[in-house]
Order: structure tokens, then sequence, then C-alpha cells
């Protein structure tokens, strides 16, 4: 008997617009197929230790900054939650810290994830800024496909789901 291809899907958030689309794509993909999906965001404390430890940020501004960034991030999962919901899709979110592929990458290998989905590249994003490192590292790396979004319609396919 062969195997369902896709049963748990990861879905990495970052509060862009291109990850929303992602999470978008997911639910989509986690109500049509079936799936369990988790969406994660994680707080980029690798970033903010070496900001701290090269001086550019004082330890009293790295620590408000996570804090803030843990709020965000909180708010952005409660977001694609909302957006689960009301297309009657359970999602499992997680708000981790540390290096975010790595994070991601640690999430999709605990959930068994047959599947991790990213956002695409914004159109006035440099495409040598963390972002595009972050979705390398997770390519070069992961032990399951990943799906990069670039849909241009994603918004009316969700919609008309």
């Amino acid at each position: 008997m062969v195997r369902q291809l896709i049963s748990n899907i990861v879905v990495g958030i970052s509060g862009s617009g291109a990850s929303v689309h992602a999470a978008k794509y997911g639910i989509m993909m986690a109500k049509l197929y079936k799936c369990r999906l988790t969406a994660v965001y994680v707080v980029d404390t690798a970033t903010i230790k070496q900001l701290t430890m090269s001086k550019i940020f004082i330890a009293d501004e790295s620590r408000d900054f996570e804090v803030s960034l843990n709020a965000n991030g909180e708010r952005y999962l409660a977001f694609v939650e909302e957006l689960a919901k009301q297309k009657g899709v359970k999602m499992e979110k997680e708000l981790r810290s540390g290096a975010v592929w790595s994070e991601i990458l640690e999430a999709a290998d605990e959930k068994k994830a047959d599947l991790i989905i990213l956002g695409g590249w914004e159109k006035d994003r440099n495409v040598k800024d963390i972002i595009s490192h972050v979705h390398h590292e997770i390519l070069l790396h992961s032990k399951c496909s990943v799906v990069v979004v670039k849909e241009p319609e994603i918004d009316v396919l969700y919609r008309h789901l």
C-alpha cells in the first residue's frame, strides 16, 4: 500500500506578506489533502546575539527587541490561526527562538513533516537579505520537500476555497 504523499506540513511564518501567502497556501493544502498543518514563527535570537556581540545593540536593547519580536510572533501566529479557522482547518502553532532556518528544520523533523512551505521573495526586497539566506539553508538541509510559494493569485484561490 502506498502511503499518502503529504500528511504533515510545516509553514514558516515571518510576518511578511509572502509568509502570509505561504500560510494561505498551506491552509488550502491542509484542507484539500486532509493534512496536519503547523505554523512556525521563529524569534531570531541568533541574529540578536550577533548584533549584541558586535556592539550594535547593548544588552537592554537586545532584551527589549526580543520581547517585541515575541509579541509580534504571537500576533502573526494568531492571525494565521484565524485564517485557518475561517476555512475549517485545525492548525498547530509554534513560537520558537534561535536561528530561523535551523528552528524551522527542527520543527519539521519533530512533526515528521513531508513538506515545508515558505513564502517567496517580495519584489521590493534585496535578494541578498536574511530571508534569502534562511530559504537557502532550509532548501540545502531539509530532509523533506520544500515549496516556495510564488502563486500570484493566492488570495483569489484562498477566498474561493
